[in-house]
């Protein structure tokens, strides 16, 4: 029974916070620093939730095979290689690292 109080909690409050953007003033929404940290919000969640994932197992931090795939999907970027080939990049070097036991 709990989890469905859950599930309806978090319902209730995404509602609530689609309510609570639906009634923020238009003119507040126009200015310059608003639409800067609008802008900046998604990529610093998205590095936030990619550090955490690469970091971390369970409570524990950890440096793994999953760190040099990111390290290989950073050096990829760094060199404008295609999307595409940054994950293939990243996955054959994580997969890579874990096949040699690490």
């Amino acid at each position: 029974m709990s989890i469905w109080i859950a599930i309806g909690a978090t319902a209730v409050g995404c509602y609530l916070v689609k309510l609570v953007g639906l009634l923020v003033p238009a003119d507040t929404l126009e200015r310059p620093l608003v639409q800067r940290l609008a802008a900046l919000l998604p990529v610093a969640l998205l590095a936030a939730l990619t550090a955490q994932q690469t970091f971390s197992t369970g409570q524990s931090l950890v440096i793994d095979a999953r760190f040099a795939g990111v390290g290989a999907a950073a050096l990829a970027l760094l060199l404008r290689a295609p999307f595409l080939v940054v994950v293939g990049v990243a996955v054959a070097v994580t997969a890579g690292v874990r096949a040699l036991g690490g």
